[in-house]
């Protein structure tokens, strides 16, 4: 009967409406949830007449769940002081997979590490992301998982090149030294110092002289590399002679040098041969050392080798890059977290724990990078709350309940009425 099947789909699509509520309400502290709302449209209809102007009688069969639409609306953010918290500032999700080859989408950020150093998310899906080869992400490579590498040793780097900023003063007399000194490292990430002995030999002329302690080398004999600097009368650094060797213009155009070779061979610690590059232009083109009637100064020296470094903390950027931090104070990128999006996101399936697959109706999803496409921003040691509001959850609670009891109270009515109309027949 009409009378009874009416309000049972009501009852039906309101209890769908008060578990939609209810979900909503038991999940306001989940990371990054995102709120539901159950919307209705009315069923087909029977034509049982028409009147006189020929406009038809119709009698509606009742009601259903149309859709239940989630609100992809950003969450709050807040700080959790937690290195693999990561919270999503913008558009997208992140890409997880539990390594069968299928992608699966989150927005929530509250990851940990598994026993391999692999970012995972609290099911344990790896977070996926872009590699990287000796610091340098690469975007076009497959995505991988992110993975840090606790308890691993970052191998030592030998100098190549340094440089110095430094002045050198004019007024200084015939023979007046000035030592300067910088630390370089071999290929087994020993230090050694290295002194470079400028001395003032003529007007606007100066010698310098490189070399290491003599307890580095095997032989107990440190042998420097020397030559002659020669300044013009505007204190900027124009020749370089090497001893023995002929006078080089000091710049950039074609057969100017830039750099002095610095040799050291027969390490102590049987380490290979120091070949330093002794860079004498800034950024800028222009020479580090100058000669100016001030006091003798290094303002700043810069070489590119290190030691030996373990493992201290690792830090998600804005962009995703994940960079670790070892003991030497050296930080190297080891990945960039990948993000991904869809068409429609009405038409992403829900699959638990907060994460997402994509359908047909959903699309395909795009990969990238924070920043392109549209795509989110990351905020690391943060977490994204989930976007339920309590105020309107209790507004739809009381209007379903209401709907609810509505059409419980038809069912109870057209039951009293078939139980009369019983009651006449008897």
């Amino acid at each position: 009967m009409a009378s009874f099947s009416i309000p049972l789909t009501g009852l039906e699509a309101d209890s769908t409406a008060l578990n939609t509520v209810a979900n909503d309400l038991a999940n306001m502290n989940t990371t990054a949830f995102k709120a539901q709302t159950t919307n209705f449209s009315d069923l087909f209809y029977q034509q049982i007449g028409s009147t006189g102007a020929g406009d038809p009688i119709q009698v509606g069969a009742g009601v259903k769940v149309a859709s239940n639409e989630t609100s992809f609306t950003q969450g709050s953010i807040n700080s959790t002081g937690n290195s693999t918290d990561v919270a999503l500032d913008g558009n997208g999700f992140f890409v997880v997979s539990n390594g069968n080859g299928a992608y699966e989408f989150t927005r929530d950020g509250n990851f940990t590490q598994d026993a391999n150093g692999n970012i995972v998310t609290a099911a344990g899906l790896n977070v996926m992301g872009y590699p990287a080869v000796n610091g340098v992400v690469n975007t076009n490579a497959p995505l991988v998982p992110i993975n840090i590498p606790v308890g691993q040793v970052q191998e030592p780097l030998a100098t190549t090149t340094l440089s110095m900023t430094a002045n050198l003063d004019a007024s200084s007399a015939t023979g007046t030294q000035f030592p300067a000194q910088v630390t370089v490292y071999d290929s087994l990430g020993e230090p050694h110092v290295a002194t470079v002995t400028y001395t003032q030999t003529a007007a606007n002329t100066w010698s310098y002289s490189v070399a290491l302690p003599a307890a580095d080398f095997t032989s107990g004999v440190s042998t420097p590399v020397t030559g002659t600097l020669t300044f013009n009368s505007s204190g900027t650094l124009t020749t370089v002679t090497p001893t023995g060797g002929a006078a080089e213009t000091v710049g950039t155009a074609t057969g100017d040098v830039s750099s002095i070779p610095l040799a050291f061979t027969g390490l102590a610690d049987d380490a290979s041969n120091l070949a330093i590059q002794w860079n004498l232009l800034g950024s800028n083109g222009t020479p580090t050392v100058s000669q100016v009637d001030t006091a003798s100064a290094v303002s700043s020296t810069n070489q590119n080798g290190y030691p030996s470094g373990q493992y201290q903390s690792f830090t998600i950027g804005s962009d995703g890059t994940v960079t670790v931090t070892y003991s030497n104070g050296q930080l190297q990128n080891v990945g960039q977290v990948a993000l991904a999006n869809v068409t429609n996101l009405q038409g992403l399936a829900l699959l638990g724990d907060g994460n997402y697959a994509t359908t047909l109706a959903s699309g395909t999803a795009s990969i990238g990078t924070s920043g392109s496409a549209g795509l989110a921003t990351l905020q690391d040691g943060a977490l994204e709350a989930s976007n339920v509001n309590i105020s309107s959850e209790f507004s739809n609670l009381i209007i379903a309940q209401r709907a609810f009891e509505a059409n419980a109270k038809s069912v109870t009515t057209f039951d009293t009425v078939t139980q009369d109309t019983i009651n006449m027949v008897h």
